[in-house]
């Protein structure tokens, strides 16, 4: 296991306000996270994976600190420890000034890659440009020389620097995101569901040339994925999520093939597999609908679809407990 932590997030709440009425006040609350705590150890890939809309792309964004920037009346609470080489710095309390200085140390690469490249910008300019907010002493000719020698690390011919976004594929653009997320020589790297938009073939090789990248400058990721075998293929360790709360942490290979939280057993049961014999012995279909994150079940927020719910799950609120190798559950009444 690695020893060194790189970031720790503690008891993060994130919610988003609703407005209504003529007056456009304020009428209720969506608690997108809802008191998450994990930690991040150098060089490791931790994979975040859930339904959509249970809070892991949020996660993401509270880690880079730009939900406040972009959404003011986002409540915040908790702490997102960085251990950068300027010492523990927790990012949830700075400014959008205050962070600049720890952008080069913390990148994101977005889901979609046909909008997260400006269209008006040449490959040059898009992967240049973090280089002239956070190395401006280097000359024009140094930067060019970076963003060339970057083309060729994620598998483009540098001469591909002069054209635009248009005139690429998606695995292509996508590589581009990742030469830009590179530029700054970053610590660790947010990737919000960075393949779940390119062709299936396409998707090995961007996960296979981000592993080869984060064995070569010892990156840490934090992969965000609702595909269950890429995240288990890529990552060291995986959290689940479910309604913005975690329902269980550990080992990729013990949370893949021996899941413990009920929740976690249906979603990895939902995996496609090979097999239809196999499928029809293992498959766990949960009941009833997802609830909204506006109106979240009291107690356990999973007790209302749990398979081996008891009675008092609808009032205790689980935590995560420690059940051994590293494996932490949140829900008493599993192994």
């Amino acid at each position: 296991m690695h020893k060194n932590i790189l970031l720790e997030v503690r008891n993060l709440k994130v919610h988003f306000p609703v407005f209504g009425g003529v007056f456009q006040r304020k009428v209720a609350e969506v608690k997108a996270v809802d008191g998450v705590s994990f930690a991040v150890y150098s060089g490791e890939t931790l994979g975040v994976v859930g339904e959509s809309g249970c809070g892991k792309t949020t996660v993401g964004r509270a880690i880079i600190n730009v939900l406040s920037h972009v959404s003011p009346d986002v409540h915040i609470e908790g702490e997102i420890i960085l251990h950068s080489s300027r010492g523990p710095v927790d990012l949830a309390k700075l400014s959008k000034s205050d962070m600049l200085p720890y952008r080069s140390e913390i990148q994101m690469i977005f889901q979609d890659p046909y909008s997260s490249l400006n269209p008006r910008l040449s490959v040059m300019q898009i992967i240049a440009e973090p280089l002239e907010i956070h190395k401006p002493e280097m000359a024009k000719k140094e930067r060019e020389e970076r963003v060339h020698w970057l083309l060729g690390k994620v598998g483009l011919q540098p001469e591909y620097a002069m054209r635009f976004p248009h005139e690429f594929s998606g695995g292509q653009r996508q590589r581009i995101g990742i030469a830009r997320a590179l530029a700054t020589n970053p610590k660790l790297i947010i990737c919000d569901e960075p393949v779940s938009a390119l062709d299936v073939s396409v998707q090995a090789q961007v996960i296979n040339l981000m592993q080869d990248l984060q064995e070569e400058f010892g990156l840490s990721y934090v992969f965000i994925a609702h595909d269950l075998s890429v995240v288990e293929h890529i990552s060291d360790r995986i959290a689940v999520m479910y309604l913005g709360t975690l329902a269980e942490l550990g080992d990729a290979e013990q949370v893949y093939f021996a899941p413990k939280h009920p929740y976690s057993r249906a979603l990895i049961s939902a995996v496609p597999q090979p097999d239809p014999n196999l499928v029809k012995a293992q498959r766990t279909v949960l009941q009833g609908d997802l609830p909204t994150p506006l109106n979240k079940p009291k107690g356990c927020v999973f007790h209302t679809r749990c398979p081996i719910a008891r009675p008092n799950c609808s009032e205790l609120v689980p935590q995560l407990e420690d059940k051994g190798n590293g494996q932490f559950v949140a829900c008493p009444y599993t192994d």
